[in-house]
């Protein structure tokens, strides 16, 4: 694989995982306003895990090996109970100002959380300083949050 495509595949993928998440988080948005937020988590939690499930252990499409859990620090195994968090406030902000302007809004809080996980190197991440560009541009995209709003 040559280097601009090992450099730009990851990029492509990010950017669908963000279509893909600003797709899930209105359509959670909606279902909540018919089974209310709660058991509208309690619902992507339950499909997703079936979903999991099916390409795991039908399609055997997994290549690693989940009797590894043990091996992991307790801290990382919190991945599930973060995605009931996540799922719950996407689907309650954008119902109450709009997919953009909660998008903006999550991906400005992503983009934060993720710099200072960089910056300090925790939770097994390479060290990456925190620039003064990478603040200007968190500024930058928290303005355009908040121009977003309407």
């Amino acid at each position: 694989m040559s280097l601009l495509l090992a450099k730009i595949l990851p990029i492509i993928t990010a950017a669908v995982a963000g279509i893909t998440m600003a797709v899930q988080g209105t359509l959670n948005s909606l279902l909540s306003k018919a089974t209310g937020l709660l058991e509208t988590t309690f619902w992507v939690q339950l499909t997703g895990a079936v979903v999991s499930a099916l390409l795991l252990f039908v399609f055997r499409l997994g290549d690693g090996d989940l009797l590894a859990l043990g091996k992991a620090p307790w801290y990382s195994l919190l991945g599930g109970a973060l995605g009931v968090l996540i799922t719950f406030f996407v689907a309650s902000s954008i119902s109450k100002v709009g997919a953009t302007a909660a998008t903006t809004a999550i991906i400005v809080g992503q983009v934060t959380t993720a710099g200072l996980l960089d910056h300090f190197g925790v939770l097994g991440l390479k060290s990456c300083p925190f620039v003064w560009s990478d603040a200007l541009g968190i500024v930058l995209l928290a303005i355009g949050a908040k121009l977003l709003l309407h």
